[in-house]
């Protein structure tokens, strides 16, 4: 598979070049590329990997966690890195590596999960004050633009009307088949997403053993992905689900933190004249999205462009923060009398950007600035590189 350099690639060169490393945490769905980017900056390093999804692999991390940490690396042929990879599939792993890593051995550590379940809840509790995370989302599109032989190197000497059509083709493209590494390499695309969604993602959500009925978690999630960049109503998929709210709001925490779908909370703080309870989902992936609803239409005109240009669009914000360290939080807005925007993201300062996203033009409500005193920005098929690049 071709590889696409990534943001995350620098970070990891930060952590290798501390004096004192933490023990480094890199989270992410699976197929994301995290496996890959580790192993391709630490070629030229002295490495052990271990990936706890394959059973030899796990037992003998178990039988070596019985020995001292000296004789444990010995016994790795005392490697400069040590990697476990899939951390999350044994919950002790947070407290052996802990143990390792306050024996100040001459080695470092990285932990790598396609679930935040036990490898967050677990593992970083046990290495509390120990670890660095990094968040590893599917490919941003400016990753994926440099990765062509006319990237933004090029751009910026030609101009961004130059490539135009080069640059809404990719993103119709990648509107439709997502930005997974593999997706966005493979000739056989649909094949490939199609097989993402039932052997890897739901392989996560079905593992956290929350999920009694495999065909509960898809109708819900095929309902998600009809709704994405709309208000959901917990009752709604209650009723056509035949499940408690309770249960419902299980899923999609489940869901949230196997990082298929993010939620946006709402933005206010006048409960009598803006909705403040409310809530959008959005999928990670618009591929993923397709992929459980089977739909792949090439059309530019099909009939959810408009909410697959808002889903999309929202994820690439998304997917930024996320790399980042989820420093910014992101809301949508709206008031009981009909008045929205999209998207507002709050910065750690406090500092507050809003936007309305259209695939092509729409109207802009005042209301938001004249309530906030801040600019709400139009973002379409046209400028958005202004935001996202």
């Amino acid at each position: 598979m071709e590889l696409i350099n990534r943001k995350a690639d620098d970070q990891i060169l930060v952590w290798l070049d501390l004096n004192v490393p933490k023990v480094l945490m890199v989270l992410g769905a699976r197929q994301v590329g995290k496996t890959t980017i580790i192993k391709n900056i630490l070629k030229s390093r002295k490495i052990k990997y271990l990936n706890l999804d394959i059973e030899v692999d796990k037992q003998l991390f178990l039988r070596t966690a019985s020995l001292d940490p000296k004789s444990a690396m010995n016994s790795f042929s005392n490697p400069e890195i040590l990697i476990i990879d899939e951390a999350q599939k044994l919950p002790e792993s947070g407290l052996i590596i802990k143990g390792w890593y306050d024996s100040d051995l001459p080695v470092k550590f990285i932990m790598s999960g396609s679930s935040s379940l036990n490898l967050l809840d677990q593992s970083a509790e046990s290495l509390t004050g120990r670890n660095i995370k990094l968040y590893l989302p599917p490919l941003l599109f400016s990753e994926i633009l440099e990765s062509q032989d006319w990237g933004i190197s090029e751009i910026n000497k030609k101009g961004i009307e130059f490539y135009k059509n080069q640059i809404d083709s990719l993103v119709f493209n990648n509107m439709v088949f997502g930005s997974y590494p593999e997706a966005v390499t493979t000739s056989t695309k649909q094949d490939y997403l199609i097989n993402l969604v039932s052997d890897y993602l739901l392989k996560d959500v079905l593992y956290s053993g929350l999920i009694k009925e495999p065909q509960l978690i898809r109708r819900l999630l095929s309902l998600l992905a009809y709704q994405a960049g709309s208000e959901v109503s917990v009752n709604e998929l209650s009723t056509n689900l035949g499940i408690s709210r309770i249960t419902i709001n299980k899923y999609l925490d489940l869901l949230e933190r196997t990082f298929i779908i993010f939620r946006l909370p709402a933005f206010g703080n006048n409960p009598r004249k803006e909705i403040i309870k409310s809530q959008k989902i959005y999928f990670w992936d618009t591929g993923v999205r397709n992929a459980l609803i089977n739909e792949f239409n090439l059309d530019i005109n099909r009939s959810d462009i408009g909410s697959l240009w808002e889903n999309w669009v929202v994820a690439e914000f998304a997917k930024k923060i996320f790399l980042n360290g989820n420093i910014k939080k992101m809301y949508f807005w709206r008031t009981k009398i009909g008045s929205e925007v999209d998207l507002v993201i709050k910065d750690g300062d406090g500092t507050i950007s809003a936007f309305e996203i259209k695939w092509k033009n729409g109207r802009i409500t005042k209301t938001f600035t004249t309530k906030y005193n801040i600019p709400v920005n139009l973002i379409n098929k046209d400028n958005f590189t202004d935001y996202l690049l």
